[in-house]
């Protein structure tokens, strides 16, 4: 029970207050509280912030980790900037990924696409499993 419940039942049980009074005190004190969590482990769920991807390998024998942590906002803040820049730009960059083995089309990248894949991953964890490396990419 908390302090500001303890409080009211009190005064009511003092008599500085009757049963009415208590009652609308006690439901406004729930109206501006948060529900309490089921268990002591749960918790609201909070917005994302970061995108991680934990990438573990094995190279020779070798264990090896890769560990990205990225603020979101950086990458909403990117997707915002590439709209900003002019076409001809966009294609000579998507010709040098291509070149590099990346193909991807940043004409395509469009804001209201990325909110969708942050709500998807923040619900989920993608994991990649074969015999030499495991790949996570996730929300927190």
């Amino acid at each position: 029970m908390n302090e500001q419940r303890k409080d009211i039942l009190d005064m009511l049980a003092e008599g500085k207050i009757t049963a009415v009074e208590a009652e609308q005190l006690i439901a406004a004190l729930e109206r501006h509280q948060p529900p309490a969590a089921s268990s002591p482990d749960a918790r609201p769920k909070n917005k994302a912030k970061y995108l991680r991807v934990v990438v573990d390998t094995v190279d020779d024998g070798e264990p090896g980790r890769v560990n990205i942590r990225v603020p979101l906002q950086l990458l909403r803040a990117g997707v915002r900037l590439a709209a900003l820049i002019p076409p001809q730009a966009l294609g000579h960059a998507n010709a040098e990924l291509n070149k590099s083995g990346v193909p991807f089309d940043l004409t395509q990248l469009k804001p209201e696409q990325l909110e969708t894949l942050v709500e998807h991953l923040d619900e989920m964890t993608v994991e990649v499993d074969q015999p030499d490396a495991k790949v996570r990419v996730f929300c927190e």
